[in-house]
């Protein structure tokens, strides 16, 4: 069976959006515990601008591996690209679900900002860039599915 290099877009994709995930939703949460602030200070929004903002960030965070994978060989600084679009997907997402929640304004202004200027918004990028970085490097490197002793070529 012949080598090949690297592993398939999708499957990076697909690792990488899975592992932002976890990474973003893990990392907020234990900001949130160390910090003792909530991640969206918005009193009365509910869950679904948080939802939205993270739903719309893994979206964008998508749209941009598969941009960036299905090149032949993917550039490490598309993590900054990465990082950039989670933080951004997440502001917008975070808009768009205080609209549809039916949060006020000034309410939502001050959520934005205080979300901007927090360590909820490095954990975001960071995870972003992770995200990023471990996509590209899955492309580029001649990684191949984990086998056991026993499936050795040898046998064939």
């Amino acid at each position: 069976m012949g080598e090949r290099e690297g592993v398939r877009p999708p499957a990076a994709l697909a690792f990488a959006l899975i592992g932002y995930l976890a990474l973003a939703i893990c990392g907020l949460g234990v900001t949130s515990l160390v910090t003792g602030r909530e991640v969206i200070d918005a009193p009365g929004a509910g869950q679904v601008p948080g939802i939205v903002g993270m739903a719309t960030s893994v979206a964008l965070v998508g749209l941009v591996l598969w941009i960036v994978l299905r090149a032949g060989r993917p550039s490490y600084l598309a993590a900054i690209v990465v990082a950039i679009m989670a933080f951004l997907g997440y502001i917008v997402g975070l808009c768009i679900g205080a609209v549809f929640a039916g949060t006020d304004v000034a309410l939502l202004g001050a959520a934005i900002d205080s979300f901007v200027l927090s360590w909820f918004a490095v954990v975001l990028a960071v995870s972003g860039a992770v995200a990023g970085w471990v996509a590209v490097a899955l492309v580029r490197t001649r990684s191949t599915r984990p086998r056991w002793p026993w499936e050795s070529d040898e046998d064939e």
